[in-house]
Protein backbone atom coordinates (compact mmCIF):
# COMPACT_ATOMS: atom_id res chain seq x y z
CA UNK A 1 0.00 0.00 0.00
CA UNK A 2 3.09 2.13 0.80
CA UNK A 3 4.49 2.05 -2.23
CA UNK A 4 0.93 2.43 -4.10
CA UNK A 5 0.48 5.41 -2.41
CA UNK A 6 4.14 6.64 -3.47
CA UNK A 7 3.20 6.08 -7.06
CA UNK A 8 -0.31 7.37 -6.91
CA UNK A 9 1.01 10.51 -4.99
CA UNK A 10 -1.50 10.42 -2.14
CA UNK A 11 -1.79 8.61 1.21
CA UNK A 12 -2.00 5.30 1.93
CA UNK A 13 -4.95 6.31 4.33
CA UNK A 14 -6.11 7.55 0.67
CA UNK A 15 -5.78 4.13 -0.90
CA UNK A 16 -7.35 2.24 1.93
CA UNK A 17 -10.26 4.36 1.57
CA UNK A 18 -10.55 3.08 -2.79
CA UNK A 19 -10.25 0.04 -1.78
CA UNK A 20 -12.80 -0.09 0.60
CA UNK A 21 -15.21 1.33 -1.89
CA UNK A 22 -14.98 4.96 -0.50
CA UNK A 23 -17.13 7.10 -2.40
CA UNK A 24 -16.08 10.56 -1.01
CA UNK A 25 -12.21 10.06 -2.57
CA UNK A 26 -12.00 12.90 -5.10
CA UNK A 27 -12.18 10.91 -8.61
CA UNK A 28 -8.74 12.29 -10.18
CA UNK A 29 -7.08 10.71 -6.84
CA UNK A 30 -8.98 7.82 -7.05
CA UNK A 31 -8.08 7.28 -11.06
CA UNK A 32 -4.08 7.73 -10.06
CA UNK A 33 -4.33 5.04 -7.23
CA UNK A 34 -6.07 2.52 -9.33
CA UNK A 35 -3.66 3.22 -11.96
CA UNK A 36 -0.64 2.79 -10.25
CA UNK A 37 -2.79 -0.74 -8.63
CA UNK A 38 -2.86 -1.67 -12.21
CA UNK A 39 0.80 -0.26 -12.73
CA UNK A 40 2.07 -2.50 -9.92
CA UNK A 41 0.06 -5.50 -9.66
CA UNK A 42 -0.63 -4.99 -5.83
CA UNK A 43 -3.12 -7.18 -4.61
CA UNK A 44 -4.61 -7.20 -0.99
CA UNK A 45 -2.51 -8.89 1.77
CA UNK A 46 -6.02 -11.00 2.62
CA UNK A 47 -4.39 -12.68 6.14
CA UNK A 48 -3.25 -9.62 7.42
CA UNK A 49 -6.66 -7.71 6.85
CA UNK A 50 -8.71 -10.61 8.20
CA UNK A 51 -6.40 -10.86 11.65
CA UNK A 52 -7.60 -6.75 11.80
CA UNK A 53 -11.26 -7.63 11.25
CA UNK A 54 -10.69 -10.83 13.82
CA UNK A 55 -13.49 -12.36 10.52
CA UNK A 56 -13.15 -13.34 7.23
CA UNK A 57 -15.72 -12.97 4.66
CA UNK A 58 -16.08 -16.51 4.11
CA UNK A 59 -18.23 -19.52 5.77
CA UNK A 60 -17.70 -22.75 6.68
CA UNK A 61 -20.19 -25.64 5.32
CA UNK A 62 -19.41 -29.15 6.89
CA UNK A 63 -21.60 -31.59 4.81
CA UNK A 64 -21.80 -35.59 6.29
CA UNK A 65 -21.52 -37.05 3.18
CA UNK A 66 -20.04 -35.14 -0.35
CA UNK A 67 -20.44 -38.29 -2.34
CA UNK A 68 -24.65 -37.54 -1.81
CA UNK A 69 -26.65 -36.05 -4.76
CA UNK A 70 -28.74 -34.44 -2.00
CA UNK A 71 -25.35 -32.48 -0.49
CA UNK A 72 -24.69 -30.91 -4.54
CA UNK A 73 -27.96 -29.43 -4.56
CA UNK A 74 -27.79 -28.66 -0.63
CA UNK A 75 -24.33 -26.95 -1.60
CA UNK A 76 -25.51 -24.74 -4.64
CA UNK A 77 -28.57 -23.24 -2.93
CA UNK A 78 -26.12 -22.13 0.10
CA UNK A 79 -23.94 -20.74 -2.80
CA UNK A 80 -26.17 -19.20 -4.56
CA UNK A 81 -27.25 -17.28 -1.44
CA UNK A 82 -23.61 -16.62 0.17
CA UNK A 83 -23.09 -15.21 -3.38
CA UNK A 84 -25.61 -12.62 -3.03
CA UNK A 85 -24.58 -12.19 0.97
CA UNK A 86 -21.41 -11.18 -0.36
CA UNK A 87 -19.51 -14.27 1.05
CA UNK A 88 -17.16 -17.36 -0.30
CA UNK A 89 -17.45 -20.96 1.46
CA UNK A 90 -15.28 -23.10 2.49
CA UNK A 91 -16.44 -26.58 2.01
CA UNK A 92 -15.16 -29.59 4.63
CA UNK A 93 -17.06 -32.95 4.43
CA UNK A 94 -17.42 -35.30 7.87
CA UNK A 95 -18.07 -38.64 6.34
CA UNK A 96 -20.37 -39.20 8.98
CA UNK A 97 -17.27 -39.41 11.48
CA UNK A 98 -17.64 -37.18 14.51
CA UNK A 99 -14.08 -37.37 15.26
CA UNK A 100 -13.68 -36.02 11.40
CA UNK A 101 -16.28 -33.38 11.98
CA UNK A 102 -14.82 -31.83 15.17
CA UNK A 103 -11.72 -31.54 13.08
CA UNK A 104 -13.87 -29.63 10.64
CA UNK A 105 -14.99 -27.58 13.15
CA UNK A 106 -11.56 -26.62 14.77
CA UNK A 107 -9.82 -26.27 10.91
CA UNK A 108 -12.90 -23.23 10.86
CA UNK A 109 -12.39 -21.75 13.86
CA UNK A 110 -8.58 -21.95 12.87
CA UNK A 111 -9.51 -20.14 9.86
CA UNK A 112 -11.38 -17.29 11.43
CA UNK A 113 -14.83 -18.23 9.33
CA UNK A 114 -17.52 -15.26 9.41
CA UNK A 115 -19.87 -18.23 10.05
CA UNK A 116 -20.50 -22.03 9.78
CA UNK A 117 -23.04 -24.02 7.99
CA UNK A 118 -23.48 -27.85 9.61
CA UNK A 119 -25.46 -30.73 8.45
CA UNK A 120 -24.30 -32.32 12.27
CA UNK A 121 -23.27 -36.06 12.66
CA UNK A 122 -25.33 -37.00 15.80
CA UNK A 123 -28.34 -35.37 17.66
CA UNK A 124 -26.74 -36.32 20.74
CA UNK A 125 -23.23 -36.09 20.62
CA UNK A 126 -21.63 -32.28 19.42
CA UNK A 127 -18.56 -30.92 18.99
CA UNK A 128 -20.16 -27.72 18.82
CA UNK A 129 -18.04 -26.25 21.64
CA UNK A 130 -15.19 -25.08 19.73
CA UNK A 131 -17.83 -22.93 17.48
CA UNK A 132 -19.56 -21.47 20.11
CA UNK A 133 -16.71 -20.70 22.52
CA UNK A 134 -15.55 -18.09 19.72
CA UNK A 135 -19.13 -16.56 19.04
CA UNK A 136 -19.11 -18.01 15.20
CA UNK A 137 -22.58 -17.73 13.99
CA UNK A 138 -23.95 -21.53 13.04
CA UNK A 139 -26.98 -22.70 11.21
CA UNK A 140 -27.83 -26.27 11.31
CA UNK A 141 -29.00 -27.68 7.92
CA UNK A 142 -30.98 -30.98 7.35
CA UNK A 143 -30.80 -32.26 10.78
CA UNK A 144 -30.52 -30.86 13.88
CA UNK A 145 -28.78 -31.43 17.49
CA UNK A 146 -31.27 -31.79 20.26
CA UNK A 147 -30.89 -29.55 23.81
CA UNK A 148 -28.39 -27.32 21.62
CA UNK A 149 -29.65 -23.70 21.63
CA UNK A 150 -28.77 -22.86 17.98
CA UNK A 151 -30.56 -21.99 14.26
CA UNK A 152 -32.16 -24.73 12.28
CA UNK A 153 -33.21 -25.53 8.97
CA UNK A 154 -34.82 -28.32 8.20
CA UNK A 155 -37.38 -30.45 6.24
CA UNK A 156 -40.60 -32.04 8.24
CA UNK A 157 -39.17 -36.00 7.89
CA UNK A 158 -41.83 -36.83 9.87
CA UNK A 159 -44.77 -35.74 7.31
CA UNK A 160 -42.50 -36.98 4.71
CA UNK A 161 -42.03 -40.90 5.79
CA UNK A 162 -46.25 -40.82 7.05
CA UNK A 163 -47.12 -39.42 3.51
CA UNK A 164 -44.90 -42.27 1.67
CA UNK A 165 -45.94 -44.89 4.08
CA UNK A 166 -49.67 -43.97 3.76
CA UNK A 167 -49.53 -43.99 -0.12
CA UNK A 168 -48.31 -47.22 0.45
CA UNK A 169 -51.17 -48.47 3.01
CA UNK A 170 -53.84 -46.72 1.20
CA UNK A 171 -52.34 -49.18 -2.28
CA UNK A 172 -53.46 -52.10 -0.21
CA UNK A 173 -50.05 -53.18 0.85
CA UNK A 174 -50.38 -54.39 4.67
CA UNK A 175 -45.90 -55.91 4.82
CA UNK A 176 -44.61 -52.51 4.47
CA UNK A 177 -41.07 -52.34 5.51
CA UNK A 178 -38.98 -49.60 6.00
CA UNK A 179 -35.31 -48.77 6.10
CA UNK A 180 -33.48 -45.61 7.64
CA UNK A 181 -30.58 -44.21 8.69
CA UNK A 182 -28.65 -44.09 12.14
CA UNK A 183 -30.95 -43.65 15.19
CA UNK A 184 -28.63 -40.97 16.56
CA UNK A 185 -29.20 -38.47 13.33
CA UNK A 186 -32.41 -36.98 13.42
CA UNK A 187 -33.47 -37.68 9.77
CA UNK A 188 -33.08 -41.50 10.53
CA UNK A 189 -34.93 -41.17 13.89
CA UNK A 190 -38.04 -38.79 12.44
CA UNK A 191 -38.32 -40.68 9.62
CA UNK A 192 -38.71 -43.79 11.57
CA UNK A 193 -41.63 -41.86 13.55
CA UNK A 194 -43.35 -40.90 10.10
CA UNK A 195 -43.55 -44.55 9.12
CA UNK A 196 -45.05 -45.54 12.61
CA UNK A 197 -47.28 -43.03 13.02
CA UNK A 198 -48.77 -43.88 9.62
CA UNK A 199 -48.94 -47.87 10.83
CA UNK A 200 -50.45 -46.64 13.72
CA UNK A 201 -53.06 -44.58 11.48
CA UNK A 202 -54.31 -47.56 10.10
CA UNK A 203 -54.39 -49.59 13.25
CA UNK A 204 -51.73 -51.91 11.90
CA UNK A 205 -48.95 -53.32 14.40
CA UNK A 206 -45.59 -52.34 13.84
CA UNK A 207 -43.52 -55.51 13.42
CA UNK A 208 -39.56 -55.12 14.14
CA UNK A 209 -38.05 -57.39 11.98
CA UNK A 210 -39.71 -55.07 9.18
CA UNK A 211 -37.44 -51.97 10.32
CA UNK A 212 -34.10 -51.58 9.51
CA UNK A 213 -31.54 -48.76 10.79
CA UNK A 214 -29.06 -48.60 8.91
CA UNK A 215 -26.04 -45.92 7.16
CA UNK A 216 -27.08 -43.82 4.82
CA UNK A 217 -25.15 -45.17 1.58
CA UNK A 218 -25.88 -47.38 -0.86
CA UNK A 219 -23.94 -50.58 0.81
CA UNK A 220 -26.16 -49.73 3.87
CA UNK A 221 -29.48 -50.16 1.89
CA UNK A 222 -27.92 -53.15 -0.47
CA UNK A 223 -27.67 -54.83 2.85
CA UNK A 224 -30.67 -53.92 5.02
CA UNK A 225 -32.73 -55.12 1.92
CA UNK A 226 -31.44 -58.56 1.24
CA UNK A 227 -31.81 -59.14 5.04
CA UNK A 228 -35.90 -57.96 4.93
CA UNK A 229 -36.67 -59.98 1.81
CA UNK A 230 -35.23 -63.13 2.58
CA UNK A 231 -37.87 -63.46 5.60
CA UNK A 232 -41.02 -65.80 5.35
CA UNK A 233 -42.88 -64.00 4.66
CA UNK A 234 -41.52 -61.57 2.67
CA UNK A 235 -43.03 -58.01 2.70
CA UNK A 236 -45.29 -56.43 -0.23
CA UNK A 237 -43.82 -52.90 0.12
CA UNK A 238 -40.77 -51.02 0.91
CA UNK A 239 -40.07 -47.76 1.93
CA UNK A 240 -36.53 -46.56 1.75
CA UNK A 241 -35.59 -43.25 3.75
CA UNK A 242 -32.51 -41.65 1.37
CA UNK A 243 -31.48 -41.78 -2.05
CA UNK A 244 -28.19 -43.81 -1.47
CA UNK A 245 -30.06 -46.21 0.52
CA UNK A 246 -32.98 -46.57 -2.37
CA UNK A 247 -29.45 -47.15 -5.14
CA UNK A 248 -28.93 -50.07 -2.81
CA UNK A 249 -32.20 -51.74 -2.43
CA UNK A 250 -32.63 -51.60 -6.05
CA UNK A 251 -29.73 -53.62 -6.04
CA UNK A 252 -30.66 -56.18 -3.64
CA UNK A 253 -33.94 -56.78 -5.28
CA UNK A 254 -32.41 -57.40 -8.69
CA UNK A 255 -29.93 -59.81 -7.22
CA UNK A 256 -33.12 -61.54 -5.58
CA UNK A 257 -35.11 -62.13 -8.51
CA UNK A 258 -37.54 -59.59 -7.34
CA UNK A 259 -39.71 -57.21 -9.47
CA UNK A 260 -40.79 -53.38 -8.74
CA UNK A 261 -43.90 -53.43 -8.59
CA UNK A 262 -45.27 -56.66 -9.12
CA UNK A 263 -43.27 -58.64 -6.55
CA UNK A 264 -42.71 -55.55 -4.10
CA UNK A 265 -43.95 -51.94 -4.25
CA UNK A 266 -41.10 -48.87 -3.55
CA UNK A 267 -40.95 -45.71 -2.51
CA UNK A 268 -37.71 -43.83 -2.07
CA UNK A 269 -36.90 -41.02 0.08
CA UNK A 270 -35.55 -37.50 -2.09
CA UNK A 271 -36.65 -37.47 -5.69
CA UNK A 272 -33.22 -38.67 -7.63
CA UNK A 273 -32.21 -37.05 -10.54
CA UNK A 274 -32.93 -41.05 -12.85
CA UNK A 275 -36.24 -40.99 -10.77
CA UNK A 276 -38.51 -40.71 -14.27
CA UNK A 277 -35.86 -42.59 -16.38
CA UNK A 278 -36.00 -46.05 -15.33
CA UNK A 279 -38.98 -48.23 -15.62
CA UNK A 280 -41.07 -48.68 -13.87
CA UNK A 281 -40.43 -44.40 -12.84
CA UNK A 282 -39.95 -44.14 -8.95
CA UNK A 283 -42.18 -43.21 -6.64
CA UNK A 284 -40.19 -40.55 -3.99
CA UNK A 285 -40.94 -38.18 -1.50
CA UNK A 286 -39.28 -34.68 -2.68
CA UNK A 287 -37.21 -32.67 -0.54
CA UNK A 288 -36.90 -29.01 -1.71
CA UNK A 289 -32.80 -29.24 -1.15
CA UNK A 290 -31.63 -26.05 -2.88
CA UNK A 291 -34.32 -24.39 -0.96
CA UNK A 292 -32.85 -25.74 2.47
CA UNK A 293 -29.52 -24.70 1.24
CA UNK A 294 -30.59 -20.83 0.62
CA UNK A 295 -32.75 -20.82 3.91
CA UNK A 296 -29.65 -21.92 5.89
CA UNK A 297 -27.69 -19.37 3.87
CA UNK A 298 -30.26 -16.64 4.24
CA UNK A 299 -30.93 -17.10 7.84
CA UNK A 300 -26.63 -17.19 8.81
CA UNK A 301 -26.57 -13.62 6.69
CA UNK A 302 -29.15 -12.00 8.88
CA UNK A 303 -27.10 -13.33 12.28
CA UNK A 304 -23.70 -12.64 10.36
CA UNK A 305 -25.34 -8.49 10.48
CA UNK A 306 -26.25 -8.75 14.16
CA UNK A 307 -30.06 -9.92 14.44
CA UNK A 308 -30.85 -11.88 16.92
CA UNK A 309 -34.59 -11.38 16.71
CA UNK A 310 -36.22 -14.98 17.16
CA UNK A 311 -32.96 -17.06 18.37
CA UNK A 312 -33.15 -20.03 18.09
CA UNK A 313 -34.79 -19.90 15.19
CA UNK A 314 -36.04 -22.85 13.56
CA UNK A 315 -37.10 -23.23 9.87
CA UNK A 316 -39.26 -26.18 8.61
CA UNK A 317 -39.51 -26.91 5.07
CA UNK A 318 -41.93 -29.12 3.40
CA UNK A 319 -41.65 -32.36 1.71
CA UNK A 320 -43.49 -33.55 -1.25
CA UNK A 321 -44.64 -36.91 -2.33
CA UNK A 322 -44.44 -38.00 -6.21
CA UNK A 323 -46.43 -40.88 -6.80
CA UNK A 324 -45.02 -42.48 -9.86
CA UNK A 325 -45.41 -46.49 -11.51
CA UNK A 326 -42.58 -47.80 -8.50
CA UNK A 327 -45.75 -47.97 -6.10
CA UNK A 328 -48.54 -49.14 -8.30
CA UNK A 329 -52.13 -49.83 -6.53
CA UNK A 330 -52.37 -53.46 -5.34
CA UNK A 331 -56.23 -53.57 -3.96
CA UNK A 332 -58.26 -50.74 -2.80
CA UNK A 333 -58.00 -49.69 1.74
CA UNK A 334 -60.94 -47.92 3.13
CA UNK A 335 -58.37 -46.34 5.18
CA UNK A 336 -57.19 -42.78 5.43
CA UNK A 337 -54.69 -41.92 2.79
CA UNK A 338 -52.02 -39.56 2.66
CA UNK A 339 -53.67 -36.75 0.50
CA UNK A 340 -56.19 -36.54 2.63
CA UNK A 341 -54.53 -36.78 5.95
CA UNK A 342 -51.27 -35.58 7.59
CA UNK A 343 -49.69 -36.09 11.04
CA UNK A 344 -49.31 -33.24 12.84
CA UNK A 345 -46.04 -30.69 12.15
CA UNK A 346 -43.54 -31.28 14.83
CA UNK A 347 -41.42 -28.07 15.86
Amino acid sequence: MHDVAAAARVSVATVSRVLNGNEKVDPERQRRVLSAIEELGYRRDGVARNLRRGSTKVWGLVISDIENPFFTSLVRGVQDQADEEGYSIILLNSDEDLDKEGRCLALMVEERVAGAILSPVSETKSVMDLLISTGTPTVMVDRRIRGLAVDTVIVDNVLGAYDGTMHLLGAGHRRVACISGPAESTTGSNRVTGYLRALEKTALAAEPELIRTTDFKRGGGYRATLDLFRQDPRPDALIVMNNLMTEGALHALRELGLRVPRDVALVGFDDLSWATLVEPQLTTIAQPVRELGRAAAELLGRRCRGDSFGFPAEVMLAPSLQIRESSVSKQPFSGDSAADSRSPRTR
